[in-house]
């Protein structure tokens, strides 16, 4: 006979809350998987701040800074996300990526938040040759507008 699998109350990477049988309100636990979902899916965030907005738009995120303050206190380096009212956090995990809107570019989590900073093209000096100048500058174009740093 088989053993039934056993789950703990939530799942291991988004930390979705999981029904269980005879649970009440299970429309809870459902609606909040899905605000989850939504944020994570294809996370992007306002910016990092250390306090939440005084007036957030529902499915707003935010990168929570050091030594956070009010709701976020407690949770700094989290993602959070304002969903029916509430502030939902995630945990980040390794080799996550969101895109902030305010520096316009992609951070990544590698125990902490880094953001590509690119390199200032290319300008005069003798040694570099004009073939040399067009390709840096195409290529710090190129991931600068792909999201690839600032």
């Amino acid at each position: 006979m088989t053993t039934p699998l056993t789950f703990t109350g939530r799942t291991a990477h988004a930390d979705l809350p999981f029904l269980f049988a005879g649970q009440a309100q299970k429309e809870a636990s459902v609606n909040e998987a899905l605000a989850r979902i939504d944020a994570l899916l294809s996370p992007s965030v306002e910016g990092e701040a250390s306090m939440p907005p005084a007036d957030p738009a529902d499915g707003e995120g935010w990168i929570v800074g050091p030594s956070a303050q009010g709701l976020w206190d407690g949770r700094d380096t989290q993602l959070a996300f304002h969903a029916a009212g509430t502030w939902l956090f995630a945990v980040p995990r390794e080799g996550q990526r969101v895109f902030d809107r305010s520096s316009g570019c992609l951070r990544v989590w590698r125990d902490g938040w880094l953001a590509l900073v690119l390199p200032p093209a290319p300008e005069g000096g003798a040694l570099v040759d004009t073939e040399a100048r067009a390709a840096l500058a195409a290529l710090v174009e190129g991931l600068r507008s792909t999201g690839w740093g600032s």
